[in-house]
């Protein structure tokens, strides 16, 4: 005997919504591990670094580079980039665990098992790693494997854990995206790359420093000695003063090096009066709202210097 059509509509109704539910759940759960395995990266960070590789890319050019090389830098400091930070996602698992900024993050909030997260990491520094040496060249390649090597042998695996001055030296590892850059359009390293990974090591600590603070209570409970876990913040807002005055010093002399002309000038003087102004207030006030301010101005400072940079290098063209 036939289904009536009504019922037979009702049926394929029934069973066509069904479908689309199941459709769209197994897609929102791809869509979470994409994300998951994104957030291993850390884009934030790999847009800053990036950023600065670009700027030794323009200068290296005396203008706007080739927009080829360009893109092969890009994503190969990307990939090398993401890489580290999967690595250090995989590393850190268990002091992220323990901070309430960090736990929810992919591995230890179980979402992505830590075997995977290092297989990730591989894979990322393996593929950078053979897109520069074949399109850009060796000493770019290996320039961004060695900021990855850096970065998880001697930062995360070791300083980290086991002196303050942990930022201090790892802030190598975030130094060299601008000398990769420097290096794909020249092919060899010359004093204005090296002023230009001096610039970022020397960023680095006035930079997680203001972090510290607003996080300290974090790295308490994860046993991270961060400065202001082991000293006082006074302490630690002095040594963040002292840092950004030789910053902007060597900012101002990178201008020695004739690599930059006076347009830089023009952005580096005030961008260097403010980072200044606000570290000294910090010295007056250690308070979290200071120290955010330190932080998030930190960023927006080395932006607008690389910014500059490359402003400089076009209309000097």
């Amino acid at each position: 005997m036939l289904e009536p059509v009504s019922e037979r509509s009702n049926t394929r109704s029934k069973w066509s919504g069904s479908e689309v539910v199941r459709s769209a759940a197994r897609f929102k759960k791809a869509a979470g591990v994409v994300n998951d395995y994104v957030t291993l990266t850390k884009p934030p960070i790999i847009m800053l670094l990036v950023l600065t590789a670009l700027g030794g890319m323009f200068l290296a050019s005396q203008g706007v580079p080739p927009l080829g090389l360009a893109l092969l830098v890009c994503a190969g400091g990307a990939l090398g980039a993401g890489g580290a930070n999967a690595l250090n996602h995989y590393w850190d698992r268990d002091i992220d665990l323990k901070m309430s900024r960090t736990c929810q993050r992919p591995v230890p909030a179980h979402r992505i098992a830590p075997a995977n997260a290092l297989i990730f990491g591989i894979l990322l520094n393996v593929a950078a790693f053979a897109l520069l040496w074949a399109w850009v060249n060796l000493l770019a390649a290996s320039l961004t494997l060695a900021a990855t090597l850096f970065y998880v042998f001697v930062y995360t695996m070791w300083l980290k854990r086991s002196t303050p001055q942990n930022i201090v030296i790892g802030g190598a590892a975030g130094s060299i995206p601008p000398m990769v850059g420097w290096v794909a359009v020249t092919g060899s390293l010359s004093i204005p790359a090296f002023y230009l990974f001096a610039i970022i090591f020397l960023w680095t600590p006035p930079h997680f420093w203001a972090l510290a603070l607003l996080i300290q209570k974090d790295y308490e409970k994860a046993g991270v000695p961060m400065l202001p876990v082991v000293s006082s913040r006074e302490y630690t807002a002095t040594n963040i003063f002292v840092y950004s005055l030789v910053l902007v010093g060597a900012s101002l002399g990178f201008a020695l090096t004739r690599a930059v002309d006076w347009i830089y000038l023009g952005f580096a003087i005030p961008l260097g009066a403010i980072f200044i102004a606000f570290a000294w207030r910090l010295t007056r006030q250690h308070s979290a709202r200071h120290a955010r301010h330190v932080y998030l101005y930190s960023l927006l400072y080395l932006g607008l210097l690389f910014g500059a940079m490359m402003v400089d290098s076009v209309v000097a063209l």
